[in-house]
C-alpha cells in the first residue's frame, strides 16, 4: 500500500533547490480541515485556497463555511506577511451534486456516492488549476478519518492525466496532522460542523 505522506514529504524536500515556491490550488472542504493543511503546506507552496462544495446542501451552511475558512486565511495572513494565501470561492452548485450522484442516494456513507462527490470537486480544482497555470493542486480531504486518502488520490492522478496539472498526494491525517487540526480549531475558535454537507 502506498504512503502518500511519504511521497508528498518526498515532494516537498525537492522543492528547497527551488528559487520560488510552486504555485499550489488547494481544494478546501471547510475551515477546520484547512487549519493544519495550510500551515503544513505554506512553508513549501505558494497557495491559493478554493473553497469548492456543491455536496452543502443547506446555502446558509455553505456560506458559514466559506466564511469561516475566508476568516482562518485572513488570521494566517497576519500572522505571516510573508507568505499571503490567496483565497476563491467556486459557485454555489447543489442542483450540479445531486445531479451527480442520481440513483445513489441510498449508498452509505464512503460508498459510490462519496467517491463521485469526491472527483466532482477534484474535478473542478483540476480545471482551475490548469486554466491558472498552477504548478499542483490537491484537497483537504485526506484530514479526515472518515475519507479514503488511497481513492482521493487515485481520483486526483486521474484527473492529473486529464488536465495535465500535477497532483499533489497527500493523507493529511498522517503525522497527527488530523489531531492538529483540532487543536488549531481549538486555538482560533473554529466552527466545526459535525457532517459532511449532503442532505
Amino acid at each position: 500500500m502506498r504512503n502518500y505522506q511519504k511521497e508528498l514529504e518526498q515532494i516537498i524536500a525537492s522543492l528547497t533547490e527551488k528559487k520560488e515556491k510552486p504555485r499550489l490550488l488547494l481544494h478546501s472542504c471547510c475551515a477546520p480541515c484547512s487549519s493544519y493543511c495550510l500551515k503544513y503546506l505554506r512553508e513549501s507552496f505558494s497557495i491559493t485556497d478554493f473553497y469548492y462544495n456543491p455536496n452543502i446542501t443547506e446555502k446558509q451552511e455553505y456560506e458559514k463555511r466559506a466564511e469561516e475558512l475566508r476568516r482562518l486565511i485572513g488570521i494566517y495572513n497576519d500572522e505571516d506577511k510573508e507568505a499571503p494565501i490567496d483565497y476563491i470561492t467556486g459557485a454555489y452548485e447543489p442542483a450540479l451534486f445531486f445531479e451527480t450522484v442520481k440513483g445513489l442516494e441510498e449508498e452509505p456513507e464512503g460508498g459510490e456516492r462519496c467517491l463521485r462527490c469526491y472527483e466532482l470537486r477534484l474535478r473542478e480544482a483540476a480545471k482551475r488549476a490548469k486554466e491558472g497555470g498552477f504548478e499542483y493542486f490537491t484537497t483537504t480531504l485526506s484530514i479526515s478519518p472518515l475519507k479514503k486518502a488511497d481513492r482521493l488520490n487515485e481520483i486526483g492522478e486521474r484527473l492529473q492525466e486529464e488536465y495535465h496539472v500535477a497532483h499533489l498526494p497527500s493523507d493529511f491525517k498522517k503525522k497527527n496532522g488530523y489531531l492538529q487540526s483540532i487543536e488549531l480549531s481549538r486555538q482560533y475558535g473554529l466552527y466545526r460542523q459535525n457532517y459532511c454537507g449532503c442532505v
